[in-house]
Formats: structure tokens, sequence, C-alpha cells
């Protein structure tokens, strides 16, 4: 679990980095109007770590059997109004977020990671297999924010960008 707790840790770095000082026109900006923006990814994150991630985890492990409710992460979109919110603004509570999950993480002692609950869809989910999937959510929107500053770039250089080698799935 450290490992992973670790890693959690080193992302909050790497997404601190990827995020600050953009400009409105890149964190706004959409390859297609159904993709998210930088600004929607953002709230999304923030939203994650309070809502579900450290939430269900701490369900899992404090109610183990117990169903807890249900979420919907896409329509938080709409619900949250993320295209309304401060940029800035919702950088600073991701992180904070992140800082009081790693708190609440670490001051975590003799808990047994295998206390679960059972998903109407999912099947058994234990807290082991939710903290690994949360891991997996900042790699996955790691990558999803990459590839949105590559495509931007790509769109409003003016330049190609064969040099550089080409975008690997």
């Amino acid at each position: 679990m450290n490992t992973v707790i670790e890693q959690l840790q080193t992302n909050k770095g790497v997404f601190n980095a990827l995020l600050r000082t953009q400009p409105e026109a890149i964190y706004l900006w959409k390859k297609q109007s159904e993709d998210w923006c930088l600004l929607e990814i953002l709230c999304h994150l923030y939203d994650e770590e309070r809502d579900d991630f450290r939430f269900r985890i701490h369900w899992a492990l404090s109610k183990p059997d117990e169903l807890p409710p249900s979420i919907d992460p896409i329509a938080w979109a709409a619900d949250h109004k993320y295209m309304e919110q401060d940029y800035s603004e919702m950088l600073a509570k991701f992180i904070e977020e992140r800082e009081r999950s790693l708190i609440w993480l670490r001051s975590l002692k003799d808990v047994n990671w295998n206390n679960s609950f059972e998903h109407p869809k999912l099947g058994r989910l234990s807290a082991h297999y939710l903290l690994n999937n949360w891991l997996a959510h900042d790699y996955l929107h790691i990558k999803q924010i990459i590839k949105l500053k590559y495509d931007y770039l790509e769109q409003h250089s003016g330049d190609p960008l064969s040099y550089a080698g080409t975008w690997l799935n």
C-alpha cells in the first residue's frame, strides 16, 4: 500500500506541474466539442478525489458489506457546473484535497485492505482494489492531459511535429 500512496504523492506534483499557469486559451480548448478541456478534467479530478476514491475507500474500511451511495461522475460536469469554475481556484482546491487524502491514507494503521462491498455492476470492491484504481485513474488523466496539450500544440503551433516522433497509444 505504501508504494501506491507514495505514487499518489508524486502524482500530486505531476498534476500541479502539468496544470499550473495555463492560459485560458489552453485550459478551455477542446479538440472536439464532446471532449473535456483541462478545466473539466481538473474539476473531475477534484470531485473524484473527495467524492469517489477517498470516500469509497473509507466506506469499504469502515462499513464493509454495506453499499455506498451511488455516484454519477459524468453528470457531475453539468451538475457541478465545471465550465463555470475558476481554473486557478480549482487547481488549488484539487491539490489541497490530494494532500488531505495523503494525510488520511498515511494515518491508517492496522486496517484490513480486503474489506469490501458488493457493487451492483462491478462485483466485490475491496479497499485494496479501490486504492489501486485511484492510482490508475491518476495515470489515465495524466495521459489525457498530456495528449490534450500535445493536440493543442499540434493544432496551434503552425509547425508539423513529426520531428518529435509519433504519438504512441
